[in-house]
Parts: C-alpha cells; sequence; structure tokens
C-alpha cells in the first residue's frame, strides 16, 4: 500500500512539473510601451482639442489612450511659464507611462514653448523627436494684431527679444530629431519659411491652410512616419 501511494505520488509531481514548465514556457511576458508617447501642444487661441483628429488617427494605427496626451494650457501667457508647465506635463507623462522619454507634436505658437523647453529646461534629454506643425518658429507679422494685448503674442512678432533669443545659437539641440511641416499658403505665418528650423527636417506640404494643418490626414500621416 505504501509503495502504490508512492507511485501515485510520483506521477501526481510530474504531472504538476509538467504543467508548470508549460506555463513558464507558454505565458506571455511584459512587453514594454511599443511607442514613445506623444505629447500634443496646441497654438495661440486653442485648445487641446484641437488635435481631436489626430489622436483618433494614432489610435486607429495602434497607439493606446496612455500613450497620446494632448493637453491644454493658458495661450495667453508668457510662452517661458507655459513652458515650465510642459515640463512637469512631460515628467507627468514618463512617470504614468514608464516610458524614458516622450516625442512632441506642436501646431503654431506651441512650437515657440516647446522650443524653449528643449533649449533652456533641459528638455532634450526627455524628448526622442520633436515635430512642429505650421509652426511659428521665426515669428509672423500677423501677431502684430494681438500683440499689445497678449504676452504670448508678442513673443510671437517677427523680431522680438523671445525670438531672438530662442533662435540664436543652435536651431535643433540635442539628440532629438526634429522636423518642421509647413504650408506655402499659410495665411498665419508671413513669411512661409518662419516655419522652418535649420538643421531640421523641412518639409513642405503644399497649399493647406493653418487651421487645417493638424487635422488633415496626409500631413498626419507624414509625421507619423517621423515619429515611428
Amino acid at each position: 500500500m505504501q509503495r502504490r501511494k508512492r507511485r501515485i505520488a510520483t506521477a501526481v509531481s510530474a504531472v504538476v512539473s509538467s504543467l508548470l514548465l508549460s506555463l513558464s514556457v507558454s505565458a506571455p511576458t511584459a512587453h514594454a510601451a511599443t511607442h514613445d508617447p506623444i505629447v500634443f501642444v496646441h497654438g495661440i487661441s486653442s485648445s487641446s482639442s484641437s488635435w481631436d483628429e489626430w489622436v483618433d488617427y494614432f489610435r486607429a494605427d495602434g497607439y493606446t489612450a496612455a500613450e497620446l496626451d494632448a493637453w491644454s494650457y493658458s495661450w495667453s501667457q508668457s510662452n517661458v511659464t507655459t513652458a515650465s508647465q510642459l515640463s512637469t506635463e512631460i515628467k507627468n507623462v514618463l512617470a504614468r507611462t514608464g516610458a524614458s522619454k516622450v516625442d512632441v507634436v506642436v501646431h503654431s505658437m506651441g512650437a515657440l514653448s516647446s522650443r524653449y523647453y528643449l533649449k533652456n529646461l533641459g528638455g532634450t534629454a526627455y524628448v526622442d523627436d520633436f515635430v512642429s506643425v505650421a509652426g511659428t518658429n521665426h515669428g509672423t507679422s500677423v501677431a502684430s494684431l494681438c500683440s499689445w494685448l497678449y504676452t504670448s503674442c508678442a513673443e510671437m512678432s517677427t523680431g522680438s527679444s523671445f525670438l531672438t533669443a530662442l533662435n540664436s545659437g543652435d536651431e535643433t539641440p540635442g539628440g532629438v530629431s526634429y522636423a518642421t511641416y509647413w504650408s506655402n499658403c499659410d495665411e498665419a505665418i508671413n513669411p512661409d519659411s518662419s516655419a522652418l528650423l535649420s538643421g531640421a527636417t523641412n518639409v513642405g506640404v503644399g497649399c493647406i491652410s493653418h487651421t487645417d494643418m493638424n487635422n488633415d490626414q496626409g500631413v498626419y500621416e507624414q509625421v507619423r512616419d517621423f515619429v515611428q
């Protein structure tokens, strides 16, 4: 009887061991996020909702909700203040997702606070790709319409002290990959060439209006391919 019990116990042990081995081989391992999280920065007189279509496009192309961070800020304040808030936002995204870097995709005036963050607040350590869509990188004469009213708009005016400092030296600092997407009939950026950055991949997308640039599907596809 004792011998029979030992045989049964041995057999059960063998089955359990086999099952455990099978589980250890076949069980899926945890995977890190497959994409850098994207932080979207809107422009003047706008909000995070300006990115709704692109967020939907990115989700359709495999990004998770956690990897897509469209946030709002007070666009009338100094771009320096917004840059500091962007720094905090990016740190929160990295902590929440466990990623080591983010991609930053900006529209219009959003380029100024984001580039200030990269140049002056250590942002190059936390950003992999920077994408400027219709960015007012070298200012625009159109800003004279609101420069008397809003600090951010005054900073966006061609030749402002803010822009002079921002564009001094290297316009694309650090190991970040930079790209700009610009239109040759952008009514909000004058001259159109203001959107380009020295050292970036500068892509002309044809005649697309300023407000359509960051919901156009063709531009989206080019941006998606750049950041992946």
